[in-house]
């Protein structure tokens, strides 16, 4: 609680419920009273503030980012009213305040800004607070009404200091009251000031016109009467707004503007020809002589008259009803107002705290708007008289623009009397037809079974949000009861689940494929604007047969698709309403291209017209450049675009919602932060808008309105605009007629379900009437009013692909998007670029390898970075504005965070203020990164953030931005606040998303996250889901209780964690993501539902992982990590080539590769940069011509519990993300499946897993090995699930949840039944990209279809990735001679089958030999000569380019180690023609083959019964059941089987010298098994009955507590005699005291300070003694536990660098453990203060083994930056005979996060402990910190130890 505000903060705000919150003035230095109301609306505070219906008000802006475009000038003059401003709507600014959250300051970005909002407030003497949560305080508001507020200035400095407390910058008066605090703290430091009730004055007298004046229309346009004056209208001036006037003097006609309390019916019929009352502050019951007038003119109704707001409210006083105050009025530019005449709806802009009360309306008066949110009157007309008004602002200003026709409709009713005079006995006529007459144009569709298009496999352009938006649609015709059919093969969709669509076809989405399920089905409606171009291309295909068929298309007429999609038809149709396009013209040849080129003039951009995301299109700035993009452009349609290019404007979308009744609405709109010429899918994008002012953001709006009327899209749709910055210029690029991914990134950043609207607009439900289903109180025919900010960043994958060019352009190359959500820009956009990769820890310097300059004219995806990189740097904002055309306001906001980087970077951990912490996590920065800043690490500067009380505030997305009361689960976490919007009382299970889609991890991952949560939800389990994924399904605010659109990372889980008090959390489910912070969690006692993390570390530590599966007897293929060239030749020597490389330090980017020979490996690791030490790489063995088989399985407990085995067309070698597969299997041997089965259940075991788990193994003559083990959900569980019908991932959910299961449910497929999983591929987005496969994976999505043997279903899976059959001409280019011999059989089949061959130089060869006709076609010209000299009929090129050929089979030879980046091979070249010119392309001979055996079959493709999955009907027969035998464990010994060879039963151990290798190795294995054991039984029985007898002469609390629990877990005693207590005191001898124990226990532990009193115990004792320290000689159970640990951490304890620090010369644990690393390949480092030295034999036994490096008296930072594992000791005091020594050196060295700065991201400290200062606290949180998990490691050992030694 605040003593007082804090010192920044100069201005407070109390409310007079006694609310009070701080924040810094940006206004006029002064205080002052008034009404506390707020306004909703995103834009326009210009024209707000000089409002005069806010006289008196202090103005809360819901929108957190004001003063971003600055104010326009206060001298220009209106160019039509002369002496009225040109920009606003007074002549000062009303408000009495204003409050704001986060104020821009002075960068302010706009051409017509003159200065910044705060000099025009300090110039006009109005105060503005800014800081503070306006969130809150509107909530307040809408709780309790509107309330009187004051803003006080600050008048002194705090005069108590502040407490170490951190304050939120707010003070609860009723804690003050209760006598806390005393109330006058804070305010001795402000100014005091007296309420003021505005509503109490006449405020309308204040700002009312003091004598009439009159404004004249300009010559051309002016109305007169028949006999020639001026028609003119009288406008009473209660507060009028000047657009009032601009509309009407706009109109022709002449005003004369008279005082409030003007006299002027005495004017009427002679002086003027209409009255209209503007708007106005205050209490229209206040205004009596106005009324008075008004009534007047009324019961002599000389003319119409039209009222607006305060003017609508007098109309209707003086009509005799009544007015009331509202609670808290309606303030904003998205309010709908249904007219009553025409039943349309209608979105306004309003401001006012009083209402008409409809219910007291006298006699011939009617409602002519209603409110559509709460119902309250919006409007009234006279039904005998020309007499109407209205509540809301139709000229608007700020605000939307629908209604400006009112103006029209007054001044025709004007001149309608004027022609005739009878008009002023009737009503006023209105446009738009009347509500029964609107009903039947668009009746209701009532249909009863649809069929939704999907969009197919996911690719680059057409990813994861279809499967979102076709979810939707799903979701919202099934809650309208229709009976959906979905076409889609995208199997690891949500969309193709059950729960969703009632009936499911996995077939390509193709004319043929649709036609003949529509044939099947006959359903009556179809849906073809849910799966992207997908969909919209059969719809185009189909659309002339649809009617005959029987279907109506639902939503979207196909004539407007076709319009939009046409570049040449839109541009006229645009044309028609006078809306301009960039300039364009279509070509349909090259020739044309050059000629219409000259008209437009360079640059150009050159797009393919029906192309997905920009595909084939590109830039161009001359001739040359053109041409290459037109042949491009030609092979992928018929039809080219060429239009002006706009570089550099801004580029703006919206997305626009129609219904069928002509209500049309936009829902966000969006900026790009890159200007024009990067495609939009690439672009960084900020929702709302963050520089455009009101008229610019209208003017867009009021177009995208027109546009999609006068095209008639039904449902939803977006507009794309390039806008000049320095004009008001804009022109439009394209509309899409479908949702798309804007829509996707729309709906999640509004919380407005785009798609789920759009479905039911599709049945001609009008949009006033489907209800908003946030606040379930308001209706879907609204705009969303956002109260914060969100960020899209484009997430590539570029470095996955040998050769990709990395330029961004107009050809979208992105494979996944984050979205993030904050308060201020900076909060958003750091949040969003750590989403993008892990490593990413926000907007700062990073060492990427570029150059800035032409990273910043030229973008690439690291642009962010080389922005961040050129701050740093030292360039100004104007130089890289200059460079690259981003908005100045965008580059400011970063400039600021490039600055605060620098400051921080000046403060520690202990010197950093709470102000300055709070100031940083209020920018967005991440604990990561504060803790790089202060080189601290992240746990250290969590708890000292903690400790402060700053956490973050979880906030609701409630689409309204808190006006209305919300239900809403959609969060989001901000420092820039001061509440919580929820409370936190369900205790959910937390589930992890999969995060941002890219190459491995895409919508599978989804896909499983939701079954989690669908599965938990079902049992009655609370559920929270954390990801930030605008595309998928699970961010859905549907699926989950709540819903975190929140970054997965350490410091967001635990906050999350630690605020909801979860009960657990499910990492299994989300890919990598998750599993990468699993271990830090668990070490942070989170709750982890599954296997545990230090099982997930085994799997994924290639040393653990390896030493488990010797030890279960599991082969795996051979590997070595080698540190030396010499070393990696030689083992490739012994295990023969090829072997796989991957190095751990790559320069090329691509990370593995196949290596053949020992010339290839040479060249290869010159490439990957140094090997050595630092940068060991790891060889594996590659096994050729293996197959390679995928599990998928699930487990409890370790023992398994469901599992299904698929198999891989392509050999080993093929990434598993890229193979086909094939289940259930084909082509596998029993035995290799009983042997697979039966490795799988060993691994379950061992790493004890309960939930999902994914192995895959590699076959060759029944003999299998591992490759690799996933234990979490894997890519294929989808694909398993839906084949099998049986859900694995429901079931692990129930696994991990503890819950009841069915395990090995019985599967029931059809006899005839085999489905294939084919990869979709994106090569054709990726220029330059070589379309190989390999061991990286490359396929951005995959696809799955059925049959009746794998070829039928191979050849429907292949067509479903978009790949078209061959109809006569086949190319072949074969390289190695096995792949010849192998593809021969094919070829001759192709041949019988009648196609042409054709081939290159080798390949013809061959097949000539054979006998088979083949035509010889020449690769490439010769260079130096041209390409003309080459006769075009032997020209491959011009094959492919003229498209003559139907597929391409290019299988590369298998030498290809890496050549230099620059070479281009032939076959290179030719295979990235074929992408280019969309020719089919096969590059692998396993692929080849089955595709030639599936053609050679001819099979129909017609549908049958294995195609669809239905889940709605009951489904028919059970066919068979399968039941599967599980067979026993063998093979691996058990524990008492490894006890029982334990050499060291009833043996002493007294030193480490007694232990070998194999004894380590054993141990560690038995230690392996305690910690297995411990964790599933908590206690082993394996000592029971034994007893064991500890004797410590020294104190101890590790050792002796350790050996105790150690032996109390095996199920023994323990007898403690204590030295204080025991004999000795007598003068007992040790020998004694030993002989006496023997006769107690089976065993003893000795501590003793004497170094030869060991030897002694073990000379007399006849149990065996173990050695728990004897003086500072040796400690060898405490070496044995370090080695277990390094081994723990690290995985292996070869090759490392050991550093050992402190006190060598008594450090008895040192000389043990150097003692021990004999039995390994280590360097040493010895550091300690000179009189501490390492004892000399210690000293020479290293250097005899060669493992001694340094010696040294100081701890550098080089010494640190090499080692792997950092041993510190305790200088010990009781082993000093001089004190004053002992003095001296004990603080020598100290371990704090400084030292640790320059040590490596994956090294450990260990410490025996116990420790005095050695190692500073800071470091505790550090995750390299390993001494505490070293003392469970020490329980383990010990555990291991014991058993062996006393085991029976």
């Amino acid at each position: 609680m605040a003593e007082s505000a804090p010192h920044e903060h100069n201005m407070a705000l109390e409310l007079q419920d006694g609310y009070v919150c701080f924040g810094q003035s940006f206004g006029a230095d002064k205080s002052i009273a008034g009404e506390l109301v707020f306004q909703t609306g995103m834009v326009g505070y210009p024209e707000s503030i000089t409002d005069p219906s806010y006289r008196g008000q202090i103005l809360v802006m819901t929108f957190p980012l004001v003063g971003n475009y600055g104010v326009p000038s206060r001298e220009e003059r209106d160019s039509l009213l002369k002496d009225v401003p040109a920009y606003f709507e007074a002549e000062e600014i009303h408000i009495a305040g204003l409050v704001v959250a986060s104020y821009s300051g002075d960068d302010y970005s706009h051409h017509l800004a003159s200065s910044s909002l705060g000099t025009w407030l300090k110039e006009q003497g109005v105060p503005a607070i800014t800081g503070v949560d306006t969130r809150l305080l509107t909530k307040r508001i809408r709780e309790e009404g509107s309330m009187l507020g004051r803003l006080l200035k600050r008048t002194s400095s705090p005069s108590v200091p502040i407490s170490g407390r951190l304050t939120n910058g707010e003070v609860n008066m009723k804690a003050l009251a209760n006598g806390s605090i005393q109330e006058d703290n804070w305010r001795g430091d402000f100014e005091q000031t007296a309420w003021v009730d505005p509503n109490k004055k006449n405020l309308v007298a204040e700002v009312s016109i003091k004598t009439p004046k009159i404004y004249s229309p300009a010559p051309s346009n002016a109305l007169k009467h028949p006999w020639g004056r001026p028609v003119r209208v009288v406008c009473v001036d209660v507060g009028l707004k000047y657009n009032q006037l601009r509309c009407l003097v706009s109109r022709g006609v002449e005003v004369q503007v008279v005082p409030w309390d003007y006299d002027f019916p005495k004017l009427a019929g002679q002086e003027y020809d209409g009255l209209f009352i503007s708007n106005g502050p205050g209490d229209p019951a206040m205004m009596g002589a106005t009324v008075k007038h008004i009534k007047t003119a009324m019961d002599e109704a000389r003319t119409p008259i039209f009222g607006i707001c305060l003017g609508h409210q007098l109309l209707a006083r003086a009509a005799g009803a009544e007015t009331v105050k509202m609670k808290f009025g309606n303030r904003g530019h998205n309010i709908p107002c249904t007219n009553m005449l025409s039943g349309r709806c209608h979105i306004t802009s309003q401001n006012h705290g009083y209402a008409v009360d409809a219910k007291t309306l006298p006699h011939r008066w009617d409602e002519l708007f209603v409110n559509a949110n709460d119902g309250s009157n919006e409007g009234i007309r006279h039904t005998s008289r020309p007499y109407f008004s209205v509540q809301f602002h139709p000229e608007h200003t700020p605000g939307p623009r629908d209604t400006e026709y009112l103006f029209d409709v007054f001044i025709d009713t004007i001149k309608d009397t004027i022609q005739n005079s009878d008009a002023l006995s009737k009503p006023v006529h209105f446009p738009g037809g009347t509500a029964e007459e609107n009903k039947n144009l668009a009746p209701r569709v009532h249909v009863k079974k649809v069929l939704v298009l999907g969009s197919g496999g996911l690719s680059i352009g057409q990813a994861g949000e279809f499967d979102y938006s076709g979810s939707q649609a799903i979701k919202a015709l099934k809650e309208e009861g229709i009976y959906t059919i979905l076409i889609n093969p995208n199997i690891a969709t949500i969309q193709t689940s059950k729960g969703l669509a009632d009936k499911v076809y996995f077939l390509p989405v193709t004319a043929e494929f649709v036609r003949k399920i529509i044939l099947k089905e006959r359903p009556d409606g179809i849906y073809v604007t849910f799966g992207g171009q997908t969909a919209l291309q059969v719809g185009i295909q189909l659309k002339d047969e649809f009617e005959e068929l029987g279907v109506k298309v639902l939503g979207t007429p196909i004539e407007t698709i076709i319009t939009t999609e046409d570049r040449e038809l839109f541009a006229r149709s645009m044309e028609s309403i006078g809306e301009k396009c960039a300039q364009s013209a279509s070509a349909s040849s090259v020739e044309e291209a050059t000629r219409v080129v000259k008209d437009i003039g360079f640059p150009v951009i050159v797009r393919a017209a029906y192309a997905l995301g920009g595909l084939g299109s590109g830039f161009a700035e001359d001739e040359a450049q053109l041409l290459e993009l037109c042949n491009k452009a030609f092979a992928a349609s018929p039809q080219v675009l060429i239009e002006r290019s706009m570089k550099g404007w801004k580029e703006i979308e919206y997305e626009v919602v129609r219904d069928a009744q002509d209500n049309c609405i936009t829902v966000c709109n969006m900026e790009n932060f890159d200007p024009l010429g990067i495609h939009t899918g690439d672009s960084i994008v900020v929702a709302p808008s963050q520089t455009l002012s009101d008229a610019d953001y209208n003017m867009l709006r009021t177009t995208a309105v027109n546009v999609i009327r006068h095209l008639g899209v039904v449902g939803e749709c977006n507009i794309q605009y390039a806008l000049n910055p320095f004009s008001k210029e804009y022109c439009i690029i394209e509309v899409n007629a479908r949702l798309s991914r804007s829509s996707a990134l729309a709906s999640k950043a509004t919380g407005y379900p785009l798609a789920f609207v759009a479905a039911k607009l599709g049945l001609n439900i009008p949009l006033n009437e489907i209800s908003n289903s946030v606040t379930r109180v308001t209706c879907a025919c609204f705009e969303p009013s956002l109260d914060y900010v969100v960020v899209k960043i484009p997430r590539w994958d570029l470095k996955k692909f040998l050769r990709v060019s990395t330029l961004l352009g107009s050809s979208m190359k992105s494979v996944g998007e984050v979205m993030s959500i904050g308060r201020t820009f900076e909060e958003a956009i750091q949040k969003a670029i750590r989403s993008i990769d892990l490593n990413n820890l926000g907007f700062n310097e990073t060492a990427a390898l570029m150059k800035i300059d032409q990273e910043l004219q030229t973008p690439s995806d690291q642009r962010l970075f080389a922005i961040a990189n050129a701050m740093r740097s030292g360039y100004t904002v104007d130089k890289i504005w200059e460079m690259t055309k981003i908005d100045k306001w965008f580059l400011t906001r970063l400039k600021g965070l490039s600055d605060f980087e620098k400051l921080m970077s000046t403060y520690s951990t202990v010197t950093i203020t709470n102000p300055l912490i709070r100031r940083a996590k209020q920018l967005g920065y991440s604990d990561r990164q504060l803790a790089k800043f202060w080189g601290s690490n992240e746990l250290a500067v969590r708890r000292a953030r903690v400790d402060a009380g700053i956490v973050p505030f979880v906030k609701q997305i409630d689409t309204v931005a808190a006006e209305f009361p919300a239900v809403t689960n959609y969060l989001y976490l901000t420092y820039n606040a001061a509440e919580h919007d929820i409370n936190f009382n369900d205790r959910g299970i937390m589930v992890l998303g999969s995060g941002v889609y890219r190459i491995g991890s895409s919508v599978e991952f989804d896909w499983c996250s939701v079954r989690a949560i669908r599965t938990l939800r079902e049992q009655g389990f609370k559920t929270v889901m954390v990801n930030y994924n605008p595309e998928t399904v699970s961010t859905d605010y549907d699926e989950a209780d709540r819903l975190y659109f929140e970054t997965i990372s350490l410091e967001t889980v635990l906050d999350i964690y630690t605020m909801e008090n979860s009960s657990g959390v499910i990492m299994s489910m989300g890919g990598q993501t998750p599993n990468n912070i699993a271990l830090p969690l668990h070490r942070m006692n989170v709750k982890i539902l599954g296997t545990s993390p230090e099982m997930i570390d085994t799997a994924e530590n290639r040393y653990k992982f390896s030493r488990m599966l010797d030890r279960i007897s599991v082969d795996q293929p051979a590997w070595k990590e080698l540190t030396s060239i010499e070393e990696a030749t030689e083992f490739c020597a012994k295990v023969t080539y090829p072997v796989l490389v991957r190095p751990s330090y790559v320069l090329s980017g691509a990370a593995m590769n196949t290596v053949y020979s020992q010339d290839d490996l040479a060249n290869y690791l010159k490439q990957a940069a140094d090997v050595s030490r630092d940068h060991p790489v790891v060889i594996t063995k590659y096994i050729e011509n293996a197959k390679e088989i995928e599990m998928d399985a699930v487990a409890r407990n370790g023992t398994m519990i469901g599992h299904f085995i698929s198999e891989h067309v392509e050999n080993a070698g093929v990434h598993s993300g890229d193979a086909t597969l094939i289940l259930p299997p084909q082509d596998l041997d029993p035995e290799t499946v009983r042997r697979i089965e039966d490795a799988t259940r060993k691994i379950g075991n061992a790493l004890n897993v309960t939930g999902p788990f994914n192995i895959q193994f590699i076959a060759k003559d029944n003999e299998i090995k591992v490759i690799e083990c996933n234990v979490r959900a894997s890519r294929s569980f989808p694909f398993v699930s839906k084949v099998m019908g049986v859900d694995l991932i429901e079931m692990a959910t129930k696994a991990m949840a503890g819950l009841p299961l069915v395990e090995y449910p019985p599967v029931t497929i059809p006899p005839d039944y085999v489905g294939v999983k084919v990869p979709q591929f994106s090569f054709s987005r990726l220029s330059g990209a070589d379309p190989v496969l390999g061991v990286e994976m490359a396929s951005t999505g995959e696809v799955a279809c059925f049959g009746r043997t794998k070829y039928e279903a191979y050849i429907k899976a292949l067509m479903a990735t978009g790949f078209k059959l061959p109809n006569k001409n086949i190319l072949l280019s074969i390289g190695s001679f096995k792949d010849k011999l192998e593809m021969l059989p094919s070829i001759e089949r192709l041949h019988k089958m009648g196609f042409n061959l054709f081939a290159t130089a080798g390949t013809a060869d061959y097949i000539q030999e054979h006998g088979i006709p083949v035509k010889f076609l020449e690769v490439l010209a010769k260079h130096g000569h041209d390409q003309d000299e080459q006769k075009p009929e032997y020209s491959l090129t011009q094959h492919l380019s003229n498209n003559l050929i139907d597929l391409y089979i290019n299988l590369p030879s298998s030498n290809r180690f890496r050549r230099p980046a620059n070479y281009m091979s032939k076959g290179y070249q030719t295979r990235r023609m074929a992408v280019d010119y969309q020719t089919p392309l096969v590059t692998n001979v396993k692929n080849a083959k089955l595709l030639i055996e599936a053609l050679s079959r001819h099979y129909d493709l017609e549908i049958s019964k294995v195609d669809y999955q239905e889940f709605e009907p009951a489904p028919g027969t059970q066919n068979q059941q399968m039941s599967l035998q599980m067979p026993r464990l063998n093979g691996s010994p058990s524990l008492s089987q490894l006890l029982a060879r334990s050499p060291f039963k009833r043996k002493h151990i007294v030193s480490v010298n007694q232990f070998t290798r194999a004894d380590l190795h054993l141990l560690f294995t038995v230690a392996q098994e305690m910690r297995l054991g411990a964790q599933r039984e908590g206690c082993l029985d394996i000592l029971k009955g034994r007893v064991l007898c500890t004797m410590f002469f020294e104190p101890s609390t590790r050792t002796s507590a350790s050996f105790d629990a150690a032996m109390k877990r095996l199920g023994g005693e323990v007898v403690v005699v204590n030295e204080t207590a025991s004999s000795t005191k007598k003068g007992e001898s040790i020998a004694d005291t030993i002989r006496t124990l023997g006769c107690y226990g089976d065993a003893i532990v000795l501590r003793h300070p004497a170094g030869e009193s060991i030897d002694i115990a073990a000379k007399f004792s006849n149990v065996p003694i173990i050695n728990a320290g004897n003086g500072s000689r040796e400690h060898p159970t405490q070496a044995l536990l370090d080695i277990f640990t390094i081994r723990e951490e690290l995985g292996t304890v070869n090759g490392l660098t050991i550093t050992f620090v402190g006190d060598l010369k008594y450090g008895r644990t040192v000389h043990s453990l150097c003692e021990l690393l004999k039995h390994y390949d280590v360097s040493v480092q010895l550091v300690s203060p000179a009189s501490l030295p390492m004892p000399e034999s210690v000293c020479d036994a290293l250097r005899s083994r060669g493992q001694l490096s340094v010696i040294s008296n100081e701890l550098t930072s080089d010494i640190i930056a090499k080692s792997d594992v950092l041993y510190c000791t305790r200088v010990q005091k009781e082993r000093f005979p001089d004190l004053a020594h002992y003095e001296a050196v004990k603080d020598a060295f100290v371990i704090d996060n400084k030292v640790m700065k320059s040590a490596k991201a994956n090294m450990v400290v260990m410490h025996p402990l116990p420790r005095n200062n050695e190692i500073h606290e800071e470091v505790d949180f550090d995750p390299r910190a390993a001494y505490f998990r070293q003392m469970r490691y020490g329980l383990y050992t010990r555990m291991a130890l014991l058993a062996l030694v006393m085991a029976s």
